[in-house]
């Protein structure tokens, strides 16, 4: 049987042996993810898998010998275009801007400065962004976020070629396949005889929070209710746990060789060895749809 301290969460640690292992400033992954609709294939809670992923690039961090934790994963994101959806649980902004900066302030209260942020929903970003920009003005700490869905994407684009941009989604891929692999118990199904077209104004609905005009996407109050869902129906006849566990396996890899290169930075001269010149400017952070 396992013993409670050989786990990587915080949830299973007692604070004397956190405290321990707070000496040696590890590596503290923050999953965050939502609790919203994500049509008739995934479940609403994909935070679950984020801590999954979180647990598992902690484990292949740890292996290459850099000290890596997760904290409790922040279940739900960013109010988005899920409200209308039955089960849907959001914060506002202001909510969620309050959550995670007490959470952030209560880990670096105590010295933990090699945080870094798995986020697993496009609503978080701008908030996300606006806490670090502040935090990096007040303390010139960095603190990045690697939005795992994003780059699940990439990893997948690469492996599958071109020609697959329809199985690509909310709903859909990539969170399908990782499903798949990770969470399959969670995996529904779906009535491919009916896909969904909505209309507001009476215009089609393109898109979260878009209508079609003549081919112009005017911005809209449209929530996934309305979005068209041509990709999960895709999705459910090409997601596999196959293609999902070599996705999960590349996200593992590129989080915990993240997790190592931040660890390092921290031991170099000046805070965490940032100059100018190696710099990265901000990349915009975008739904995966």
């Amino acid at each position: 049987m396992k013993k409670r301290t050989d786990s990587n969460r915080l949830a299973d640690m007692t604070a004397a042996t956190f405290a321990q292992a707070a000496k040696h400033n590890p590596v503290v992954l923050l999953p965050l993810g939502s609790h919203e609709d994500h049509g008739p294939l995934l479940p609403m809670g994909d935070y679950l898998l984020a801590e999954a992923i979180a647990e598992r690039i902690a484990r292949a961090a740890a292996a290459q010998g850099t000290l890596t934790l997760v904290a409790p994963a922040i279940p739900l994101g960013v109010a988005d275009f899920f409200g209308a959806s039955p089960g849907s649980l959001a914060l506002s902004a202001a909510t969620f801007r309050s959550v995670l900066n007490d959470i952030l302030d209560g880990l670096l209260r105590h010295g933990l400065t090699n945080i870094l942020i798995l986020n697993g929903h496009g609503g978080n970003c701008p908030v996300i962004h606006d806490i670090t920009v502040n935090i990096k003005r007040q303390t010139g700490l960095v603190i990045p976020s690697f939005y795992l869905w994003k780059i699940a994407r990439q990893f997948m684009e690469a492996r599958l070629g071109a020609g697959q941009q329809s199985r690509f989604g909310h709903g859909a891929e990539p969170l399908l396949s990782l499903t798949k692999s990770i969470r399959p118990e969670t995996v529904g199904t779906v009535n491919t005889a009916s896909i969904r077209e909505g209309y507001m104004l009476g215009l089609p609905v393109s898109g979260f929070g878009t209508v079609d005009f003549h081919g112009l996407p005017i911005d809209c109050p449209a929530e996934f209710s309305l979005v068209p869902d041509a990709a999960i129906f895709h999705a459910a006849h090409l997601a596999s746990a196959d293609i999902g566990a070599e996705i999960a396996s590349d996200l593992v890899k590129a989080g915990a060789a993240f997790a190592v290169h931040l660890a390092s930075m921290a031991k170099l001269p000046g805070l965490q060895g940032e100059s100018p010149q190696s710099a990265a400017p901000k990349q915009p952070c975008g739904e995966p749809r």
